[in-house]
């Protein structure tokens, strides 16, 4: 029987833990060869353990030269992507009378800029009728105490999407968020 994803290249960035993980397991199981990325070398080699036929780039989304090197590796080992999922990012809770510059900046370069240029950098090689999914979040419409840096991050990322569907309309490529609520990740 052929399964859903035979001989598909999908990239998962985050695919370390969560979403992420339990999504390149069923990519796999579905055929895709699955290219995962993650910021620590130990949590991406003990995923690539659990994904059969897996391989892992350690980087860090929100550094575009490590971008870079993660699409050329891609382009030289697959010359193409079929799923994209840009799902590395995270956060973490503040009240507004303590929020940081740098807890502001940490959030946004992983979950705003490391998405964008994700995507940006992954368009060369996007098949048509490629898909790109992009993990939003519940917080982006729902008020979360102590969660508002991460809330507007993700909000900006569902007002990208809609604009990037416009974008690559004419390439024959799909793009989606998804926005899961509260998911329990090491």
């Amino acid at each position: 029987m052929t399964k859903k994803l035979d001989g598909k290249v999908a990239v998962i960035t985050g695919g370390t833990s969560g979403i992420g993980l339990a999504t390149a397991r069923r990519f796999a199981s579905e055929g895709a060869r699955v290219v995962l990325t993650g910021r620590r070398q130990a949590e991406l080699d003990a995923a690539v353990a659990a994904v059969p036929g897996a391989v892992g780039v350690r980087v860090d989304s929100s550094s575009l030269a490590g971008l870079d090197e993660l699409f050329a590796r891609v382009k030289q080992e697959h010359g193409r992507i079929d799923v994209l999922f840009a799902n590395a990012g995270g956060g973490s809770m503040l009240p507004l009378g303590q929020i940081t510059e740098e807890h502001y900046a940490d959030i946004f370069d992983r979950n705003v800029k490391g998405v964008l240029f994700t995507v940006q950098k992954a368009l060369p090689l996007l098949s048509r009728g490629a898909s790109v999914i992009v993990t939003g979040s519940t917080a982006a419409t729902t008020g979360t105490p102590a969660f508002s840096v991460y809330g507007a991050s993700k909000a900006a990322l569902r007002s990208f999407v809609r604009s990037w569907i416009l974008d690559v309309k004419e390439l024959g490529i799909r793009i989606n968020l998804l926005s899961p609520g509260p998911t329990r990740t090491p």
